[in-house]
């Protein structure tokens, strides 16, 4: 487990999330050409969306749905 810092919207934030999560949150950044923060925030905001809501109640647990869900999008397109 490792805690980070983050800015969403201009006000920092620490979350704890596993390093296999940190490792795939950077990877999925980095293909979209986005920050690390800027990923982040965009899902937080997600979060507060209808189209959001099967994304938990808590950033870090959205954060590892996030993961899960594009790591199922990745191996269906694979199939």
């Amino acid at each position: 487990m490792r805690k980070r810092s983050v800015t969403i919207d201009g006000h920092r934030t620490s979350i704890s999330l596993e390093d296999a999560f940190w490792a795939e949150l950077s990877e999925i950044a980095r293909a979209r050409s986005l920050s690390l923060n800027a990923l982040v925030a965009e899902i937080d905001h997600a979060r507060g969306t209808p189209q959001g809501s099967n994304t938990g109640n808590n950033l870090s647990g959205a954060l590892r749905l996030y993961v899960l869900d594009d790591l199922r999008k990745r191996t269906i397109s694979r199939a």
